[in-house]
């Protein structure tokens, strides 16, 4: 059983989709369980994918005690081996009910995941620590998320397994069309920590070095009138396309000739990947997970976060050496095509399973 909160458009839900959908099926039953349905739901059911909703509103009333007895009933019901946890809120949820069946029955193995920095969920990082000591295992999708835990967390070393993030070739890939303005752009939920503002100011420092070039930001959140109100300071608010949140996050990936992903933190960016696998030519924040991903001047360009000046110089380098430009862009096309799809990545959290379940 996969559990995740809501079966929303985020990263981890994805992946959290992709693996059910991939699984072997001559090996595994999958279930999936959530607190909310979203769009996801829909994927998972028309794979043949039961997924169970456990109402849980809060963790401070009784729909808590109302939805550990209902998961426990269930996994209980439907002879579950594993139970996987995708984030913090279920970690916390689903961890203790797996762990305290396992004690009565002895099953089933519970495998928790962290798949960003702690930082980022204050308010459930003591209930983690707490998941962490009765976990079988850790999952995490980057060396930076190992070293987080092993120094910061004191988890032990041989509880923590690594699975890249997968991506599905099928849906992403580079599909352009000759013409066009020279686009640099990223997608992504406009929030502080994302530090776009570092990417518009870039831009702006660069704006002057080709004709029609454009930045085009895709996504929705807080920092959307702030990242405008900057443009129009800046001067380059009539070069500045903001986009909505769309589901057809392809179609705009194939315009963009540099994406950058400018993080303050991050672990192993989904966008990224799929900005390389459309063909972008990937430049990155130097933080957490994104130099795994985005080898320096080999499958892309790296910057020191929040530096401006170090960001107008990778991009200057692109917009001038379109030889350059191509040679990343391929490159990581081939580096998401040959190491990082879906498939490789569902091998090997299989593989995960199989070592818990010994």
């Amino acid at each position: 059983m996969l559990m995740v909160r809501e079966l929303g458009p985020g990263g981890t839900e994805r992946q959290l989709t992709e693996l059910a959908r991939h699984l072997d099926r001559s090996r595994f039953i999958v279930h999936v369980g959530c607190f909310n349905p979203g769009i996801r739901q829909a994927d998972l059911e028309g794979a043949g994918i039961p997924v169970q909703r456990f109402p849980v509103t809060s963790f401070v009333n009784a729909s808590t005690v109302r939805g550990a007895w209902e998961l426990g009933n269930y996994l209980r019901r439907h002879d579950i081996r594993i139970l996987h946890t995708f984030d913090a809120p279920l970690n916390v949820f689903g961890a203790p009910v797996g762990k305290a069946l396992s004690l009565l029955t002895g099953r089933p193995k519970v495998l928790t995941s962290q798949r960003g920095h702690r930082s980022l969920t204050p308010d459930v990082r003591k209930g983690l620590r707490v998941t962490d000591r009765i976990a079988d295992a850790i999952v995490v999708n980057c060396e930076y998320l190992r070293e987080h835990l092993t120094t910061e967390e004191d988890v032990l070393p041989g509880k923590i397994r690594l699975c890249y993030n997968g991506l599905d070739t099928a849906l992403f890939y580079p599909d352009r069309q000759a013409g066009g303005p020279f686009t640099i752009g990223v997608t992504c939920v406009l929030r502080a920590e994302k530090g776009l503002a570092t990417l518009v100011r870039g831009f702006a420092a660069v704006r002057h070095l080709r004709p029609e070039m454009r930045l085009c930001i895709v996504g929705d959140g807080a920092m959307l009138g702030e990242l405008q109100r900057l443009a129009s300071q800046l001067g380059v608010a009539q070069d500045t396309h903001f986009e909505p949140a769309t589901s057809n996050v392809r179609a705009w990936l194939n315009q963009m000739d540099v994406f950058v992903l400018p993080s303050l933190d991050e672990a192993f960016s989904n966008s990224l990947m799929e900005a390389m696998a459309c063909g972008c030519a990937a430049v990155a924040s130097n933080v957490g997970g994104n130099p795994e991903l985005v080898r320096e001047g080999e499958t892309g360009l790296l910057f020191e976060k929040e530096n401006v000046d170090h960001l107008a110089v990778q991009l200057r380098s692109l917009i001038e050496n379109q030889e350059l430009l191509d040679r990343l862009a391929a490159a990581g096309v081939r580096r998401i095509s040959n190491e990082l799809s879906v498939e490789k990545s569902t091998r090997r959290m299989e593989e995960i399973y199989r070592q818990v379940l010994g």
